[in-house]
């Protein structure tokens, strides 16, 4: 069944969490923007101490067009034992951000969240307002553009800059190596079309 947000648009997902089954060890909630450090605080006064993990996710067809997605793992205090402890509830928290919207940051209730949301930010460019040092963690600093955005070039900003020769049968070469086998008849063929002669 297709997403109730936005019609399929051929094999690209456009919402799966719209139409997921529902997990049997996690409870998923989506919530906005201006909602959701006020929601992650009640959930952390609410026993949802651990921050498993965050993370991002690009729709690139779907408005808004990213989901922010925060797992967490509430455990029981008094638990001494696997057994005692159980299946400890879980909860996923999907929050849907377009482009230049802003989040809060969760450093301020789970410390760990400094290098998820670092990565997000990285990866994405999503902001957190308020993280006490956003800056790349896996880019170098003079990196171009977000590598997990689903427009990001396939070949990176740079190469995608400087078009690719048609004769050009391998992307692994050194610049200034000299074209070999059938890359090099290849480009006999392009310079002898561009001659005018008949390419033998």
């Amino acid at each position: 069944m297709p997403s109730p947000q936005a019609p399929p648009l051929g094999n690209r997902a456009v919402d799966p969490t719209a139409v997921r089954p529902p997990l049997d060890d996690a409870t998923i909630e989506r919530i906005e923007p201006a909602q959701l450090h006020a929601r992650l605080a009640a959930l952390r006064a609410d026993g949802f101490t651990v921050l498993l993990d965050l993370g991002a996710v690009d729709y690139l067809d779907r408005r808004p067009r990213f989901d922010v997605i925060y797992h967490l793992l509430k455990l029981p205090l008094d638990a001494t034992t696997p057994q005692k402890a159980g299946r400890p509830p879980r909860m996923r928290l999907l929050c849907g951000v377009d482009e230049g919207v802003k989040l809060q940051t969760a450093t301020d209730l789970w410390p760990s969240a400094d290098w998820a949301e670092r990565e997000v930010f990285d990866l994405f460019g999503i902001i957190f307002e308020g993280h006490p040092d956003l800056r790349r963690i896996q880019m170098p600093n003079d990196w171009e553009g977000y590598p997990l955005r689903k427009d990001y070039p396939l070949r990176g900003p740079a190469l995608e800059k400087t078009p690719r020769p048609e004769f050009a049968l391998k992307s692994n070469l050194v610049a200034g190596t000299p074209a070999s086998g059938k890359t090099a008849a290849a480009l006999a063929k392009q310079i002898a079309k561009a001659r005018g002669q008949s390419g033998a």
